[in-house]
């Protein structure tokens, strides 16, 4: 009987991730696939990497990654940014590869609010190998036999290649951000076969949280105390695609040069997909020298549950720094969760 559960909860998961992009934990970590208006946020220059496992308990995986760089122009108010993202699932031994130039252009709409709006153009790539993978009408369920070899009856155009268009809006102020965007405009196709039903549909996102100032604590290094900056944020991000939709609350402490993160994972539809109810834990590390470390878990309160889906690992680095030291930046950073 488990065995029956386990491959209903790959299918299910397989037809999730080719009808929607991938999701992650960490969001403020992984900037350039939360908002297009996000390149060059810091007013430095970043570079990072997110990775992702979902669901380890299960006998297939789920791997994803992405890996981004941007950096800020002062002369020209500008962000400019690169990222590449890609998923793999070996059930279908399919994986999907992004690849996106990201611009950004910052206004000053007084002493502490900005607006900043941004777009990434790219192309996206699939490529399946069916050779593997046993396709529903060869399931004789009576029998409980396999009819044929894996592959067979496979008919269609194993690798796909589409341009994209996303775009965003990010309004800033002292302690508050607000933002939106639109992934997908072109609707990419996304099916192997011949279907009606053969676009990527638009992901639309909102996203937004406030920060609290903490008193500032001391650190002590020997030589001179420094001001250990200390604050509380809350933030929502919501996120729709088709027929999918999702709310993730959740709040941040930073002690610096701690962080502690705690989300709530909802999915407010009609569905009931295993790892689309969590608690996510979130924990990171923010060094003097620029450099950035989180890892986060997320624990299934679905009905599946946690023995069954293993959860979620996600780990993210980042290394935000300047020609001019990693504490000279060039224009006020947005008051966001750090991971």
């Amino acid at each position: 009987m488990k065995g029956v559960i386990t491959v209903i909860l790959v299918l299910l998961g397989s037809l999730s991730l080719m009808a929607q992009d991938i999701q992650y934990s960490q969001f403020y970590a992984n900037p350039l696939y939360l908002n297009p208006a996000m390149a060059g946020s810091t007013g430095l220059s970043r570079i990072g990497l997110s990775f992702r496992n979902q669901w380890p308990g299960i006998d297939q995986s789920f791997l994803a990654f992405t890996v981004y760089g941007d950096h800020y122009f002062e002369s020209i108010n500008s962000g400019l940014g690169i990222r590449v993202s890609g998923t793999r699932d070996s059930f279908t031994q399919s994986q999907q590869t992004e690849i996106h130039l990201n611009y950004s252009y910052r206004l000053k709409l007084g002493e502490d609010r900005f607006f900043q709006f941004g777009a990434q153009g790219g192309l996206m790539m699939r490529d399946a190998l069916f050779d593997g993978v046993i396709l529903g009408d060869q399931l004789d369920i009576d029998r409980g036999v396999i009819i044929g070899q894996p592959g067979d009856g496979f008919e269609g155009e194993s690798i796909l290649r589409s341009a994209d268009l996303n775009v965003g809006g990010l309004y800033s102020g002292k302690n508050i951000w607000l933002g939106v965007a639109a992934f997908h405009l072109l609707e990419p196709p996304i099916s192997y076969f011949d279907v009606e039903a053969n676009s990527l549909p638009v992901r639309w996102a909102l996203h937004g949280g406030y920060r609290w100032n903490l008193a500032p604590g001391n650190i002590n290094d020997f030589f001179n105390n420094t001001d250990q900056e200390r604050s509380f944020a809350l933030a929502f991000n919501y996120k729709a695609q088709g027929e999918f939709s999702q709310l993730d609350l959740g709040g941040e402490f930073f002690f610096e040069p701690l962080a502690l993160g705690l989300w709530y994972r909802g999915f407010p539809t009609k569905y009931s997909l295993p790892n689309n109810e969590s608690l996510i834990a979130v924990i990171g590390l923010v060094l003097e020298s620029g450099l950035e470390l989180g890892y986060s878990f997320d624990f299934s309160v679905s009905r599946l549950g946690q023995s069954m889906t293993g959860g979620s690992h996600e780990l993210t680095v980042r290394y935000i720094f300047s020609s001019k030291g990693p504490k000279d930046r060039y224009l006020q950073s947005i008051p966001s969760f750090r991971f």
